[in-house]
Parts: C-alpha cells; structure tokens; sequence
C-alpha cells in the first residue's frame, strides 16, 4: 500500500484571527507560545515550507513583565555600519520609547530566518493599549495557560 504525503493548498488554508492581552505575561513566555502559532503549528495540516498559521494581535504590549535584572542587564545592538556606530540600548530604555518592540524582537527572533518567516512576521500586530482596529475580523480570544 503506498501512502501519500498531503500538502495543503492555498486555498485549503484557513487562517483565524486570535487577540492577546499580554498584561501582566513573561516576555519570553507569550513570545514562545505566540510563534509557533504564526508558524501554524498548531494545526494538523501543518508543513514547513509552508505559511500555514493564523493571524495574532496582542494588546497592551506596554504592560509586560520582565523578571530578576532583566530591565538593566539585557542590552539591544545596532550598528551604523561606519567605524564606532555601535549602539546599545537597555531593555528598559526600550521599554520606554518604544513598548512594543521587545516583544516583536522577541517573537521574530523565533521565526524561520528566510522570506518565509518575514511572511510569517506580517501575520503579527501588536499594540499599546487595549483597543486595535481588527474587529472586523472577529478575533478570538487565545487563552495562555503560562
């Protein structure tokens, strides 16, 4: 008996639209639970290659938490690509500024490094507060048993 390996096609996936309220949740945490769901993981017709996983907007991105010294001791980089334009911000620094960008950071950092995981990255939206423009979708609400 041969058995066949079955790939979804475009239009047998179906994405759903979940809504997460990240108050109160470890930064690492909501971000390991988050990606393999863009990823689509979680679903039985699941394949590598493919961008098979759901839409995820988060809300209030703002109110994460951060355990032990994590604030003052975890540093982001960036370079200018000209001699000495290395640049270090603090966690907290970046907390401040711009609150939705640990968490992004965090998530993209556990996607696949190709033009398959920046599709998977678009799937995310994140916001600072408790209100987002996606209603019209009709987000369910992802439970985190963290």
């Amino acid at each position: 008996m041969i058995t066949k390996t079955y790939t979804p096609k475009p239009g047998d996936i179906v994405r759903k639209w979940w809504v997460v309220d990240a108050e109160g949740q470890t930064l690492g945490r909501l971000a390991s639970t988050i990606a393999p769901i863009l990823r689509g993981k979680h679903k039985p017709m699941y394949t590598p290659n493919l961008d098979v996983g759901d839409f995820v907007i988060i809300i209030n991105a703002e109110k994460i938490a951060v355990t032990g010294n994590r604030l003052d001791d975890k540093y982001y980089h960036r370079h200018s690509h000209i001699i000495g334009g290395l640049t270090s911000t603090r966690l907290r620094d970046q907390m401040t500024r711009f609150p939705d960008r640990p968490l992004r950071d965090a998530i993209k950092g556990m996607l696949p490094k190709n033009a398959l995981g920046r599709a998977m990255f678009r799937k995310l939206k994140v916001y600072t507060g408790s209100k987002h423009p996606h209603e019209a979708q009709m987000p369910e609400v992802l439970k985190l048993d963290l």
